[in-house]
């Protein structure tokens, strides 16, 4: 017994040392809607004023929900330079009141967080949509566009009613439902039914759309590091292929916002 103990432990000191497995970078992905109301969608949900004392309460507790995934970096909408000059003055409490999600749910969760660094990944993209519309108008498409359309005006329609109802949390929460989030990745996959032949603007316009998209979780990608928890607040029409790009990374798991949403 002797013996066979020592041949282990000889045997156990000989086989190459494993390197440990990276930690595995968590990524929470927030959709949102854009509540400063700036109209640069193709369909926009009107927001009331978050600054509000209601809905600034409905905020803090946003907040303080999400803290309890203890986030170690924050990503949001933003270009770099601009969230660099801005978040110290958040922090310092010297920043203009600003309605938007940026400030009022990123910078508002790193801070609660610990003070947390912010990143902006946003990258500017083309959406060509208006050759879009010539095709489908020439080649008789334009009710079956129109038809989409509608389909995204009435599902905005909801999230104003579940927001004037029942507040932010719930709007976001129903942003975020998994189901919603790929029933509204629909409106970009019939954009391919429009073109023929040579001539695909709707392909190119997903072209754009996705490139954009993969540019952001390059930057993702990029800032992050093994152990990180990362919570990232984009529009919500971003959410799909955001929470695509984080699922199929090595080294990433996504994380369901609505499990740490509050109720």
């Amino acid at each position: 017994m002797r013996f066979k103990a020592l041949l282990t432990a000889l045997l156990c000191l000989s086989a190459p040392a494993r390197a440990a497995e990276p930690a595995p970078v968590e990524v929470m992905i927030v959709g949102t809607y854009h509540m400063s109301n700036p109209g640069r969608d193709l369909h926009n949900m009107k927001a009331d004023d978050v600054l509000a004392p209601k809905r600034q309460a409905e905020l803090a507790a946003i907040a303080a929900s999400l803290a309890r995934f203890r986030p170690t970096k924050i990503a949001v909408e933003w270009d770099a330079p601009v969230v660099a000059e801005r978040y110290p003055k958040y922090l310092a409490g010297t920043l203009e009141p600003s309605h938007n999600e940026v400030v009022q749910l990123g910078f508002r969760l790193a801070k609660a967080a610990g003070s947390v660094p912010v990143f902006g990944i946003d990258v500017e993209g083309e959406f060509p949509y208006e050759p879009v519309k010539a095709y489908a108008a020439a080649h008789g498409m334009t009710p079956s566009l129109d038809a989409h359309g509608a389909d995204v005006d009435r599902a905005i329609a909801e999230r104003e009613r579940v927001l004037a109802d029942k507040g932010i949390a719930a709007t976001l929460r129903s942003m975020n439902d998994p189901a919603r989030i790929k029933a509204d990745q629909d409106f970009y996959r019939s954009m391919l039914r429009i073109g023929g032949g040579a001539e695909q603007p709707g392909a190119d316009l997903l072209t754009a759309w996705y490139r954009r998209n993969f540019l952001i979780c390059a930057n993702l990608i990029q800032l992050s590091r093994p152990g990180d928890r990362i919570v990232v607040f984009y529009g919500a029409g971003h959410a799909f292929l955001l929470r695509q790009c984080v699922s199929e990374t090595p080294g990433m798991i996504l994380v369901e916002a609505n499990a740490w949403l509050p109720r």
